[in-house]
């Protein structure tokens, strides 16, 4: 395991683990740990041998509570960072799967993070806010935008006009939790879909992911179906594409070359 100043490195044969390690912060995060984390994507997006990765917070008692407020009033100059919070919440291209697992509090820029994130494993402990209203400001990171598309407009603007809190178990129930899983237990409920998901062709995946955020933008369900994707070219004419009838016909099981 790699240790950086923000967060930890763990790489674990085709999954990366990516910790927020600010405890004394509750994981919040100051620009520092932006630049940080900016690079650490860039290496998981380049790098052939990863194929999915999982990002969570240090301990129980947060995820990650946003914004670092204190690093600012301190007088700190602010930095923006392209790729967004965490480096993540403006990085649109990555097609490899991101899984947030939720322990304890994902406040504003923190849930903001894990609504970037492809699936949302979170323990019975974690608990979701955008309150920047509360503070003057607005979960301008992805927050006021994700939200609705995933939870529809009047459930979203329920939680983002009131900045109220909301458990694992009714952020499952309103569509933005995949699975709730005993306190504790988030990291080992997300690596459980992340092995499911590398059983999968990663030219696959990467293709599917690209194909459904790429295909929301349209119009028209004809004109998302119609359009090209560059990811599903790739597919098309990668020996994945070949190998994975061939091993369902052989009755074995497909070995990815990833190309």
């Amino acid at each position: 395991m790699a240790k950086r100043e923000s967060c930890t490195i763990q790489r674990d044969g085709r999954l990366l683990i990516v910790t927020l390690n600010r405890p004394e912060r509750l994981n919040a995060l100051h620009f520092p740990a932006h630049f940080e984390l900016a690079e650490v994507w860039d290496e998981f997006a380049a790098d052939p041998e990863l194929w999915v990765a999982i990002i969570t917070g240090v301990g129980n008692k947060a995820f990650c509570a946003g914004n670092d407020l204190r690093y600012q009033a301190e007088g700190h100059v602010r930095k923006r960072c392209p790729t967004g919070f965490a480096g993540l919440t403006n990085r649109y291209g990555l097609n490899k799967p991101l899984i947030a697992a939720v322990n304890g509090f994902a406040m504003g820029g923190g849930f903001e993070i894990a609504l970037a994130c492809d699936l949302i494993v979170a323990a019975e402990n974690a608990i979701f806010a955008l309150p920047e209203p509360r503070v003057g400001l607005m979960a301008g990171a992805g927050g006021v935008h994700r939200l609705p598309r995933i939870i529809g407009q009047k459930q979203a603007l329920g939680m983002i006009l009131t900045g109220r809190h909301v458990g694992a178990a009714e952020g499952k129930a309103l569509g933005f939790v995949n699975e709730v899983v005993p306190e504790g237990e988030a990291v080992a409920g997300a690596r459980r879909w992340a092995e499911q998901i590398l059983e999968c062709a990663p030219i696959s995946i990467r293709a599917s992911k690209e194909a459904v955020y790429a295909g929301m933008g349209e119009a028209t369900l004809e004109a998302a179906i119609n359009r090209s994707y560059e990811e599903q070219h790739v597919l098309i004419g990668s020996a994945d594409y070949i190998e994975g009838p061939r091993a369902f016909a052989e009755k074995r099981s497909p070995v990815w070359q990833n190309a």
